[in-house]
């Protein structure tokens, strides 16, 4: 008879290793940080180990488990499986019986790591999970360097640049640590630190303090991110990277370094580390491994302390190209021809962090030439590109959207980008830009492309001027991609696909799609980069009557369906089914409540 499998919560809380209120607690913080992972945040918060949320998922599973520190490994077992297929795929043979071997893995599921094993050793192979850190030990313990260590075929072996970034990490883990050990000592040292807040600027320009900011930074940036959250908490300062657009947390710093070490940041931003009751915005400049990074730094006062969040931009992905964007190839030939164009006015829509800065840029260093005189006004300018005249409102001085434009109309250009159109004078600018033989390039917060033409009109844009200036609306959206080098296929029934616009003529027809297997490249989620979704409404004679009759969104996306529109759903399913992302992710950023 088969034991009774019990949720990985249930079975922690009703073995005694969890209370039902820090579940609770638990729980809300998964709400909060849209962690999929619960066990991950159960072991973030303290207050369960790594053994004993394994083992309770092990049994939710129906998984074997081992626990490696409390084991004797088999040597019979770790004789037949060679130490370059151990280190190379992380797992560890732990038990041979007959022609039967056991190996403990983190990942019960990675079937390439149990393949190989299964062809060095020529055993029937049973997975058991291990705990990462104990798994990562035993293998240091039983399989020491300097052994065996025969080449692994080029296409599995991990990569020169994958090994450099992993002992990377590593080094730059253990930085924090010891920024984070010394600064404790310099603490605890100076009691005039303690009392008060005293002292807390002081020791922001002591080295532990700076190595410490400096560290969190360089790991957000090995860690791919694109936003560091610093944010105080009642007994701690947690940190969180986003790295994929998910918020993830990267450590927690004790209570007693936030004042210096908000304080060091804001130093660095150059901001008024004196104020700490109203925002603030700054700037950070820092090189990493020969490339340059931008910093927008941001500060807001809330009960526990100043929060900061760093926005991460790399200099080097403004010259991206539009042919990594994700574009398919008939959408990325219909923009090519759009923005060619000698004048008109070129659109991209999509909520904030959508990725239309980066599309925008992409144009522009497509259309950047010695022929061509390109000006824009930002707010703020992101990334500076050579070549073109890039103004930063200043809304202090009178410098505004409208107030640039005026100014762009006398610079004799060719090509005008605004960051973003906010109201009817800088909407009635543009306008006039494009009628008078400019491309003009703009953005717009709208979910999809038809709805951009309604918005113009509820900001007071006469219908007429939309249809004869507006050629293109391009909505986009950023979704998390499967790592390639880290993947497996699955199954689902057509009919599962439906919502997305898959054509079902046997509901029970099977399709096969593919999912990222958890991996430490990947940092455990099976993500590894992001790729766009893609709405391209091209203006025709049909949409631009409707626009000037002010149809209803309906009838505008109908006939720019007819016109060769695929919307973001059906986008996205082009790319679940080429094996770049699953369904859930497209779920997860395209669809919205009532669609």
């Amino acid at each position: 008879m088969a034991l009774k499998r019990v949720p990985m919560a249930d079975f922690l809380v009703q073995n005694g290793f969890l209370k039902p209120e820090q579940l609770a607690e638990a729980l809300q913080v998964q709400k909060q940080t849209n962690n999929p992972d619960l066990g991950r945040v159960l072991i973030d918060l303290g207050m369960v180990g790594e053994r004993e949320v394994f083992k309770a998922r092990a049994q939710e599973t129906g998984e074997a488990f081992v626990d490696l520190d409390n084991v004797s490994v088999d040597s019979s077992a770790l004789n037949v499986v060679p130490d370059r297929i151990v280190r190379q795929h992380n797992v560890l043979p732990v038990k041979k019986d007959g022609t039967t071997l056991w190996l403990a893995m983190a990942n019960p599921n990675n079937l390439e790591a149990m393949d190989a094993v299964r062809f060095a050793s020529g055993c029937l192979v049973r997975p058991v999970l291990a705990v990462p850190g104990a798994l990562d030990d035993a293998i240091r313990k039983y399989y020491p360097e300097g052994g065996e260590t025969g080449g692994a075929p080029a296409s599995s072996a991990p990569s020169a640049a994958t090994q450099q970034a992993a002992a990377e990490r590593s080094v730059m883990s253990s930085d924090i640590r010891g920024a984070i050990a010394a600064a404790q000592v310099i603490r605890d040292a100076d009691s005039s630190i303690v009392e008060d807040g005293k002292g807390d600027d002081d020791m922001a320009d002591q080295a532990p303090i700076i190595k410490l900011a400096n560290a969190v930074i360089q790991q957000a940036i090995l860690d791919r991110a694109s936003d560091i959250h610093v944010e105080p908490q009642q007994r701690g300062v947690r940190v969180r990277y986003r790295i994929d657009g998910v918020l993830m947390e990267a450590m927690t710093i004790p209570k007693n370094l936030q004042a210096p070490l908000i304080s060091r940041l804001k130093i660095m931003a150059e901001m008024n580390i004196a104020e700490r009751r109203v925002p603030q915005d700054g700037r950070i400049e820092v090189r990493h491994q020969g490339k340059e990074f931008d910093l927008r730094v941001s500060s807001i006062p809330t009960p526990f302390g100043e929060k900061i969040v760093m926005r991460i931009l790399d200099k080097g992905n403004a010259m991206i190209g539009l042919m990594k964007l994700g574009f398919s190839a008939e959408n990325q030939a219909r923009i090519e021809e759009l923005i060619s164009q000698p004048n008109g006015m070129f659109l991209c829509t999509g909520p904030t962090g959508s990725g239309k800065t980066t599309t925008q840029y992409s144009v522009l260093h497509m259309l950047n030439s010695i022929e061509r005189n390109i000006i824009t006004v930002e707010d703020p300018v992101e990334y500076q590109l050579g070549g073109i005249a890039q103004v930063q409102v200043n809304k202090k001085a009178g410098l505004t959207f409208g107030t640039a434009l005026r100014a762009f109309l006398r610079q004799d250009p060719d090509i005008i980008m605004v960051g973003e159109m906010r109201d009817l004078e800088t909407a009635e600018i543009a306008i006039e830009a494009s009628l008078t033989g400019h491309l003009v390039l703009s953005t717009l917060h709208t979910n999809d492309a038809p709805s951009a033409t309604l918005r113009m009109i509820d900001m007071g844009v006469e219908p007429y001027l939309i249809a004869a200036t507006v050629i293109g609306i391009l909505a986009q959206r950023l979704g998390r991609r499967i790592d390639q080098d880290h993947k497996e296929a699955f199954t689902v029934k057509a009919i599962e696909l439906r919502r997305f616009g898959f054509p079902v003529t046997d509901p029970d027809e099977d399709v096969t799609l593919y999912r990222g297997i958890a991996h430490e490249d990947n940092r455990q989620t099976g993500f590894r980069g992001r790729t766009g979704f893609h709405e391209l409404m091209v203006m025709n004679a049909e949409i631009a009557e409707l626009v000037v009759r002010r149809g209803s969104l309906n009838d505008i996306k109908a006939a720019a369906k007819a016109n060769g529109m695929h919307e973001l759903r059906e986008d996205g399913l082009d790319k679940v089914l080429a094996g770049v992302t699953t369904p859930d992710e497209v779920m997860r950023v395209v669809f919205t409540a009532g669609f």
